[in-house]
């Protein structure tokens, strides 16, 4: 999901029709970490869209809640829950405002996200996130990479900007090159995948 500080209904404009990085099904690096055994415990999926990694993580056994400020989005989420038999929780929360909800979690993920974020709003971000994750907790986070051909995408990030905002609080697993699937373009988009333990 992409974040607009346009509120509510800016970001419903997104959803009422396809937003590119609403592919039908789970991103291919995302389900790639699922079959790894990644995720575990209590999953919080950080601007879920219509729901498919949240739904991923339910498929799997897990307490899965998804956050997101679209309406429509969540609707679609819980349509998609109710049709496929699994049980995941659907918020509409900001991003920006992770401890509101009052509760810790074993496992985020970080679906393009990140990138959308102005860069002064990213430091907040992942302090709230940090405050919602247990020490020793996980974070998964997939962002489109600045190696993507320029102005084929609103938002992207380097590597240097991506490890700058784990160097505190956090211990960066890993960082490598992937690629985001996409309504747009066949091929998917340049994308690094990030985990990330909270110390």
């Amino acid at each position: 999901m992409t974040i607009s500080h346009d509120g509510p209904a800016g970001v419903d404009d997104l959803y009422a029709g396809r937003p590119p990085w609403e592919i039908g099904c789970p991103q291919p690096a995302v389900a790639a970490l699922a079959d790894g055994g990644a995720f575990a415990g209590r999953f919080l999926d950080v601007g879920c869209g219509t729901g498919e990694h949240t739904l991923l993580a339910a498929a799997l056994g897990l307490d899965a809640t998804g956050i997101e400020r679209s309406p429509l989005a969540l609707e679609a989420a819980e349509r998609k829950a109710r049709e496929r038999g699994l049980k995941a929780r659907f918020l509409r929360q900001d991003a920006l405002r992770l401890p509101e909800l009052g509760e810790i979690f074993d496992t985020a993920l970080d679906s393009l996200v990140l990138h959308a974020l102005r860069s002064e709003d990213r430091a907040g971000y992942l302090d709230g996130l940090r405050a919602v994750l247990r020490p020793g907790g996980r974070v998964f986070v997939l962002c489109y990479s600045d190696q993507q051909a320029p102005d084929t995408v609103p938002h992207t990030m380097s590597q240097a900007e991506l490890e700058s905002c784990f160097a505190d609080g956090w211990t960066l697993d890993s960082l490598e090159p992937s690629r985001s699937g996409s309504t747009v373009y066949p091929d998917g988009v340049a994308a690094w995948l990030a985990s990330a333990t909270r110390t």
